[in-house]
């Protein structure tokens, strides 16, 4: 998995803040927030809405990393990551009066890059990717007698922790080699913790194709990381 340290601000100059308003979606924050993220957020709040610059440079230097790492996920390179998160702080700043404070600054932050990653990748559907596998081939394969054609066994759940350092390269390089419309799902399902109806909305699908997706995503997964362990 790409390390915070590659987030690079790189943010040039700010518009006016009152001319824009951000189309939020649903989304949570990650269960465990470091307390220094949650510390002074009134105060910054207040300078943010007057449109102090100083206050915008403060929350891209306290948010930028971890804000990059959520895009990064959804995102396969460094750089549309970083353009992602820089699309996402301008459209917090320019929408700062639509902020109402029923949540945390971070939640609404991580909620506007996550629909900022997905409009990133509906812009790029149509360009190809030689990382991405054909998930068919990844998905179990039955015989006339509906056993497994290949051998396989799908009885163990997908088990992993993103938490876990030494598995973490690994699953990062497998989930990035699923098509997009998949990876998406996966990752606001089973990362970012989202309900299938908050993933359902923000995608525009209905909720059993998230569901289908998120199924086929997992084997898929599972068929990859499993590859990967044999070599």
């Amino acid at each position: 998995m790409q390390s915070q340290e590659a987030w690079n601000p790189g943010l040039g100059a700010i518009d006016d803040p009152a001319t824009a308003r951000t189309e939020l979606n649903g989304g949570r924050l990650p269960r465990r927030l470091p307390a220094a993220l949650l510390s002074g957020e009134p105060t910054l709040v207040h300078q943010l809405k007057a449109g102090s610059p100083q206050a915008f440079e403060e929350m891209v230097r306290k948010f930028g990393p971890r804000l990059f790492a959520t895009a990064r996920r959804y995102l396969r390179s460094d750089h549309d990551a970083q353009d992602a998160v820089q699309d996402a702080f301008l459209r917090a700043f320019r929408s700062m009066n639509a902020f109402k404070g029923d949540s945390h600054l971070s939640t609404w932050l991580h909620r506007i890059v996550i629909n900022s990653a997905l409009m990133h990748l509906r812009a790029r559907k149509h360009r190809p990717d030689s990382l991405e596998v054909n998930i068919e081939q990844l998905l179990p394969q039955f015989d006339r007698r509906g056993n497994w054609a290949d051998g396989c066994s799908f009885n163990m759940p997908v088990d992993f922790s993103v938490e876990v350092a030494e598995t973490r390269s690994l699953v990062r390089k497998c989930i990035d080699r699923l098509p997009d419309a998949y990876r998406a799902v996966l990752v606001l399902r089973d990362i970012d913790d989202l309900d299938t109806a908050d993933v359902a909305d923000l995608l525009g699908l209905k909720a059993n194709t998230v569901k289908v997706r998120l199924h086929r995503a997992r084997q898929a997964l599972k068929a990859l990381i499993e590859r990967e362990l044999m070599f």
